[in-house]
């Protein structure tokens, strides 16, 4: 599965050069990742109280191949580019036009809430997350 997200750089986004600042490209992510998410039918709220787990990020590799400006209009897909048992790498791609500018690879581990352990992915959410790829 693949979802796609809009992203309008806004001035908040950016440094005094108009440049959209790099901690912003994760936070983009993010937003990918939840709406990524409510497309296969799950809030993460609703993850955390009916399944008891939550996905918290282990490691990001993260390439800035072109920079982004004030008012750019970007597309940021967001696809699982591999799954484990008990974590996934998540693949964000950021583009403007034709021009990929951004690329992440988020490794995400599924945990369980008290204590914090990692644990199996519940099998309804592998299933919400592979559907269609």
């Amino acid at each position: 599965m693949s979802h796609q997200l809009p992203v309008k750089i806004y001035y908040e986004d950016t440094d005094a050069g108009g440049v959209v600042y790099h901690a912003n490209y994760i936070k983009f992510c993010e937003r990918g990742r939840t709406e990524f998410l409510n497309a296969c039918g799950y809030k993460n709220s609703d993850i955390a109280e009916k399944l008891g787990v939550m996905f918290v990020v282990r490691h990001i590799d993260a390439d800035y191949l072109k920079p982004a400006f004030l008012e750019d209009e970007l597309t940021l897909t967001s696809t699982i580019k591999q799954m484990k048992n008990t974590s996934f790498i998540m693949q964000h791609i950021l583009t403007k036009g034709a021009d990929t500018i951004f690329i992440a690879d988020v490794t995400l581990v599924c945990v369980t809430q008290n204590p914090v352990k990692p644990t199996k992915i519940p099998p309804v959410i592998r299933e919400a997350f592979l559907d269609g790829s």
